[in-house]
């Protein structure tokens, strides 16, 4: 025998347009232009989309492959799972398809302390369409 299927949202629960909302709150967006002028002064740009996504619509060259699923620890500086680039100070651009996953990994890595985590506004779309380069 089932459950009985809850279909009114628990006291205290929020959408995901309103997770959105607030994560983009925190965060000083960039545009692919921005983002790209940011690459060239040092900034790292972190592509969380999974590897059948970049097979499909291409990669950005420069960008460093850090899926999702593994993105707070790989950039945590007090996990034993961090790469050896990551620091508080960071200048990091989180970068999905279009734009909405990165913003929530993007908030997810200042509540880790990296203050500087931001997002590419419109993602790898949004790259592509503005004539940058792919992969």
């Amino acid at each position: 025998m089932s459950a009985p299927v809850l279909r009114i949202a628990p006291p205290g629960s929020r959408g995901i347009d309103d997770l959105l909302a607030t994560a983009r709150t925190r965060l000083d967006r960039l545009g692919p232009l921005e983002t790209h002028q940011a690459m060239q002064r040092g900034a790292v740009l972190v592509d969380i989309r999974p590897a059948a996504q970049r097979a499909e619509h291409g990669e950005i060259p420069g960008a460093i492959v850090i899926e999702r699923n593994v993105l707070e620890w790989r950039l945590d500086p007090r996990s034993d799972a961090r790469l050896s680039f990551t620091h508080y100070d960071l200048d990091v651009i989180v970068t999905c398809q279009e734009g909405y996953t990165s913003s929530l990994a993007a908030a997810a890595l200042q509540d880790l302390g990296l203050l500087r985590a931001t997002d590419l506004e419109g993602g790898f779309k949004a790259w592509q369409a503005a004539g940058l380069p792919t992969l």
